[in-house]
């Protein structure tokens, strides 16, 4: 697999990061307890109908958090939330971040390429230290359109100015993997019951 490509594109959440559990951001699992805001509440009220226009920079994340802080009559500042929150969601996978590391010392460009606004995108660079592992961050809050948007994958491979199947998804999302093979990438479905094969999908 490794020869035909140009560039592998992983998803974070999910996949170098790994956060979800059965399908639930376990970060939040102690919000209650360390913040005291009810995580049932803050679920559902931060990721809420409007969160889509969050994650794809038509809505500022501080502004969001701090309006649900403010009408559920908090006196929690957002930008502490969003430091817990960013800290306890910092879960990298081993198993991912291993061959991450190993195809970087071949060469191969490699990004990330995640549903996220501007200020987890800048965290996941800069404090977890990912844009010294990965040659872009492409997210979802910069560029304005979220997966499985074909435009989303349309701005990868013209930024990097590699052909749709030279490319290589790894993304725990199947309508992202779906996207991605209708638009003539590879994708590797990251989950798990395959997690533990994709060394071997790579050529490992």
């Amino acid at each position: 697999m490794k020869s035909k490509l140009k560039a592998i594109a992983w998803d974070f959440d999910g996949v170098l990061n790994r956060n979800v559990v059965d399908g639930r951001f376990v970060w939040a699992d102690m919000i209650e307890e360390d913040l005291g805001l009810p995580s049932k509440e803050f679920e559902a009220g931060v990721f809420d109908g409007s969160f889509p226009d969050v994650i794809s920079g038509k809505k500022d994340l501080h502004e969001h958090v701090g309006a649900w802080l403010t009408a559920g009559g908090y006196s929690h500042k957002a930008q502490d939330v969003l430091e817990y929150w960013f800290a306890k969601d910092d879960l990298q996978d081993p198993l991912s971040g291993d061959l991450l590391d190993k195809l970087a010392a071949e060469g191969i460009v490699q990004v990330i390429a995640t549903n996220n606004e501007h200020y987890r995108a800048t965290y996941i660079e800069e404090t977890t230290g990912f844009a010294k592992r990965v040659s872009h961050v492409f997210s979802s809050g910069r560029i304005g359109f979220a997966k499985p948007d074909a435009a989303f994958f349309h701005h990868v491979t013209d930024t990097l100015r590699v052909a749709p199947g030279e490319m290589l998804l790894i993304d725990d999302s199947a309508v992202n993997v779906r996207t991605a093979r209708s638009l003539g990438w590879n994708a590797f479905h990251y989950t798990e019951e395959t997690r533990h094969s994709l060394a071997a999908y790579l050529g490992y």
